[in-house]
């Protein structure tokens, strides 16, 4: 059965900064391994541009088995991008959605047989919202940021999550595993 999976690293004090955590190489495997079994990825505008950094690196590889891996799957699979500032994207394995996130969402359920991986806080949050997200994957980094974009600011209502398993990597990173209660 095709699961809706949130996935997204933060910070201790809860922030999304693509800066804020530790990229090392067990990071880089485990998305890669996530995306590789994904059968579609879906962003926000400003997440799409800063993933738009991975498209050099299938040109000009890093020689870093772990980052040019990870390039490659950010590569392949099929990019969903809501936008209402961009009219055009240079990926080719990305294309602007032409309805709302849970009618994307809905149509892709029925159309694939692998997960659908939300990779954007604007987006995680507003899935969560319509009840659309069947597993949470935070990636909580052993760092204090201070200031930033927290991930559950429009959260305005408790939600009751049910932990599903956990991941300890070598840089002191957890990755926390929820479903919805």
């Amino acid at each position: 059965m095709t699961k809706v999976i949130a996935a997204i690293n933060m910070t201790l004090d809860g922030y999304c900064d693509h800066t804020g955590g530790i990229a090392d190489e067990a990071l880089h495997e485990h998305y890669s391994q996530l995306i590789r079994h994904g059968g579609a990825i879906l962003y926000g505008s400003v997440t799409y541009r800063l993933m738009q950094y991975w498209q050099d690196l299938i040109h000009k590889p890093t020689g870093n088995k772990s980052i040019d891996d990870f390039a490659l799957a950010i590569d392949n699979i099929p990019k969903i991008v809501f936008s209402k500032s961009l009219n055009t994207l240079d990926w080719d394995t990305a294309k602007l959605a032409s309805s709302s996130i849970k009618t994307e969402i809905s149509r892709l359920k029925k159309e694939m047989d692998r997960d659908i991986l939300i990779g954007s806080p604007s987006l995680i949050i507003q899935s969560m919202k319509l009840g659309l997200v069947d597993e949470l994957q935070l990636c909580v980094h052993p760092v204090i940021l201070g200031s930033g974009l927290p991930l559950f600011k429009d959260i305005t209502n408790r939600t009751l999550l049910k932990l599903l398993k956990t991941k300890t990597l070598p840089s002191g990173a957890i990755i926390l595993y929820y479903a919805p209660n």
